[in-house]
């Protein structure tokens, strides 16, 4: 399959999804909906709502009624990133080659495009009209997946360990948690969704958990590589910050070979548990070989 026309086919459809449920930069207040807005569409991937839209479509998944947990998806993921991009966290001053939100709109009007970020992404997944084509219990299900990747005992809780470990020496399974927390467990909610709003049988969703949690950590060991070697002309962001914040990561960990074998070895995992899903989960094996060896 031809997987950049995929990614750019599927962007695409998420992309316009979001531009019509998105608020415009003429809505009051002006100044919160074009930071909204800054950061929503300042060029992401959109890897998060592409991998629960082909979970969805390998167990059978037909429709648009994915598009609202899909999107939901991404509308977390940004407001993690400028939040992130705080001085109060990451201090950072550039994010896909564009200023960070705090730097355009000032630190309080980050704060709260980030929260209203978070709070039309849950919008999205309970208007009236959902329930009218997904059964209460399946948007139920699919909404508290993404609650528990997004919360305490995901995303919100590996972004804490990582910060409370910084310039200290921390073992590996304090590492891990980091990284299968901070960015596996939105991952890991993004596989599942797909599969609960297709009405995967108990094989396949464990098949698609699984998965999102091989590629999930996969994800941020690459991450972790490309700080190291690439570019912020390619990444759209300064590089070795976390070497510089003291961060602990895989490479620092185990060094930059082991940690590259350690993120294909997880790759090779991830695909061994699409079996069950045969042909339609090529997709899927294709995204994570995308992600594991991704420039940027």
């Amino acid at each position: 399959m031809d997987l950049q026309a995929y990614l750019e086919q599927k962007k695409k459809r998420v992309d316009e999804y979001l531009e019509q449920v998105v608020p415009s930069e003429n809505t009051y207040p002006q100044v919160l909906h074009k930071a909204i807005r800054y950061s929503l569409f300042a060029g992401g991937k959109r890897i998060r709502p592409i991998l629960a839209i082909a979970a969805f479509e390998a167990v059978g998944g037909g429709s648009d009624v994915i598009l609202p947990f899909a999107s939901a998806l991404e509308l977390i993921h940004t407001y993690s990133l400028v939040h992130d991009d705080l001085p109060a966290m990451d201090n950072d001053d550039f994010r896909r080659g564009k200023p960070t939100n705090h730097k355009v709109f000032g630190e309080a009007m980050a704060v709260l495009s980030g929260d209203a970020l978070l709070t039309l992404a849950f919008s999205l997944m309970t208007e009236e009209r959902i329930l009218k084509e997904i059964e209460p219990q399946l948007v139920l299900q699919a909404s508290r997946e993404i609650c528990f990747g997004a919360g305490n005992f995901g995303m919100i809780g590996g972004q804490v360990v990582d910060i409370l470990s910084e310039g200290t020496h921390v073992d590996f399974g304090t590492l891990e948690y980091i990284h299968t927390h901070k960015t596996g467990a939105l991952i890991r909610a993004a596989l599942r969704v797909g599969g609960v709003i297709g009405k995967a049988n108990k094989e396949n969703l464990l098949g698609l958990t699984r998965y999102g949690e091989c590629v999930g950590l996969a994800f941020q060991i690459a991450d972790d590589l490309l700080d190291i070697e690439g570019t912020k002309e390619a990444l759209g962001k300064n590089t070795k910050g976390d070497e510089k914040k003291g961060k602990i990561t895989y490479p620092a960990f185990l060094g930059r070979e082991p940690a590259r074998q350690k993120a294909q070895e997880l790759m090779d995992m991830g695909i061994k548990n699409l079996d069950s899903l045969g042909e339609s989960a090529k997709p899927l094996r294709e995204l994570a070989s995308f992600i594991v060896h991704r420039k940027h």
